[in-house]
């Protein structure tokens, strides 16, 4: 009867110490900066339109102030 009592202490325990450990390691890996920034070079195309100016805008704000990406500018055919 006792050695049931301390198995599962030990299973608190350890349970305890390994959510204690991740609470403690894992915000520290959602605090880094994106590997791709804004005004990075998407492409080979995306180069070529920035040296004649004609590079579409990443975002554009809709008709309620909302940021959203721009896809069909960046999409279309000139």
């Amino acid at each position: 009867m006792t050695r049931r009592r301390t198995d599962a202490r030990e299973c608190r325990l350890v349970c305890g110490a390994i959510a204690l450990s991740a609470v403690l390691i894992l915000p520290g890996f959602g605090c880094r900066q994106t590997a791709i920034r804004s005004n990075d070079e998407r492409s080979q195309y995306d180069r070529y339109d920035a040296i004649r100016n004609e590079r579409a805008q990443q975002y554009v704000f809709d008709a309620y102030g909302k940021r959203r990406p721009n896809l069909r500018g960046r999409l279309l055919d000139r």
